[in-house]
């Protein structure tokens, strides 16, 4: 296990002068696939994102970011759970539902970002497990919440990873982890034309599904 691990994060190539780990890249590039599936609102978009945080937890690890090894271990729990959600939802209703959170869920969702944000930084601080402890424990709470908003079929998901998007890219490049960085750039334009996808969605009547705030802005 420990030799995979080091041919992971050995180095694939060099670009711009920045060292490109394998495990970088690949993670990487399965986390955009997973990103194009859920675009798509295919259920193989779990699979493929629990496969990118096996592999990223290697790629965070190297780079002593505990709360990027702590937020890949949080993508595999939760693909599973998103995974069985849009599993239930296809089964209930023929076909994934698309809806805006409603005011209450949003500020649940912004409330335990920015709750779980401070306390997950003053762990990281008290016990020395991040050299960027606040930036590290915005991205775990962050992506948890993506997370729990993709699986609930929020369009919100787009709005999360977005904001995650922000720190996560400076971070990766700080981090030595230099395909993140770039490949974030790709992840933005995805995001964008996800969002827009989700949001004409709802505009199309869906079985069981009331019309929400913001559905028809």
């Amino acid at each position: 296990m420990s030799s995979l691990v080091d041919d992971l994060n050995s180095q694939a190539f060099v670009v711009f002068g920045e060292h490109i780990k394998w495990s970088d890249m690949i993670g990487n590039l399965l986390g955009l696939g997973a990103l194009a599936l859920g675009w798509r609102r295919s259920v193989l978009s779990w699979p493929v994102q629990l496969l990118s945080g096996l592999v990223l937890v290697a790629a965070y690890a190297s780079a002593h970011l505990s709360g990027g090894v702590g937020k890949q271990v949080v993508v595999i729990v939760v693909s599973l759970w998103g995974w069985l959600q849009w599993q239930r939802g296809r089964r209930d209703h023929g076909e994934l539902v698309i809806r805006f959170a409603t005011w209450t869920e949003r500020a649940w969702l912004v409330v335990g970002t920015a709750v779980g944000t401070v306390g997950v930084a003053l762990l990281f601080q008290a016990y020395n497990l991040s050299w960027a402890p606040w930036q590290d424990a915005y991205l775990f709470t962050g992506t948890l919440a993506a997370m729990v908003a993709q699986g609930r079929g929020w369009v919100e998901f787009w709005f999360a990873w977005l904001a995650v998007d922000l720190v996560g890219v400076p971070l990766a490049f700080n981090s030595g982890l230099a395909f993140s960085g770039l490949i974030y750039i790709v992840y933005f334009v995805l995001v964008i034309a996800g969002m827009r996808s989700w949001w004409l969605r709802t505009r199309t009547p869906q079985p069981g599904t009331p019309v929400l705030e913001g559905a028809t802005a």
